[in-house]
């Protein structure tokens, strides 16, 4: 049986796809290790939600792990060796497919007339969390992009952007599912109405 320790990463580095060795401190790393734990705090959702007994978003809620899986490995590819490994990536159709199960869910909602506050439930709460971590994902990703040398042949500019866009579309989905969560719940919304000075 194969190790699961191999001392490679002792001294703060660690190996893209592709051969390089960059620091683990390294945006990239923090953008592919983000998704990683975004889709950690996920499977925490999808438990909770079976638990719930609401089953209706999991075969969507399980898909989104496998696409964050593919983003991932996209992320911890050498943007200058790309090219030469054939990873599934995000398109434009994902994004489409996402907006289309927002709309769905948004049909049972009621208008917004406030913010909300994180809560009333442990899985509302929780796909509030999963939001939160996709919000910090999509940040840390538009913060590599803009720090990368991104020329017509490096692999980054086909993959990058539509990641970037898929995340964002991706933290309004969980939004929107936090809502419907509490709404097959029956869990009242907590708005956040400011107090008057």
């Amino acid at each position: 049986m194969a190790k699961i320790y191999t001392r490679t990463g002792d001294k703060g580095t660690t190996g893209l796809i592709g051969g390089t060795r960059i620091s683990k401190g390294a945006l990239q790393v923090e953008c592919y290790g983000t998704l990683d734990e975004l889709n950690a705090h996920l499977g925490l959702l999808i438990c909770q939600l079976q638990k719930a007994a609401i089953d209706k978003p999991t075969k969507v809620l399980v898909n989104i792990q496998k696409q964050l899986f593919d983003m991932g490995a996209v992320l911890a590819l050498d943007p200058g060796k790309g090219e030469k490994f054939n990873l599934p990536m995000i398109s434009s159709t994902d994004i489409t497919n996402l907006e289309l199960e927002i709309d769905e869910m948004n049909f049972h909602l009621p208008k917004m007339t406030h913010f909300i506050l994180p809560g009333g439930h442990p899985v509302v709460a929780q796909a509030h969390i999963v939001r939160a971590v996709c919000r910090r994902a999509e940040r840390l990703c538009v913060a590599f992009v803009e720090a990368q040398p991104l020329t017509e042949d490096n692999f980054a500019v086909k993959s990058y952007p539509l990641i970037i866009q898929f995340l964002n579309r991706l933290s309004d989905y969980f939004f929107v599912l936090s809502r419907y969560i509490g709404h097959l719940l029956n869990i009242p919304e907590n708005k956040w109405i400011p107090e008057k000075q």
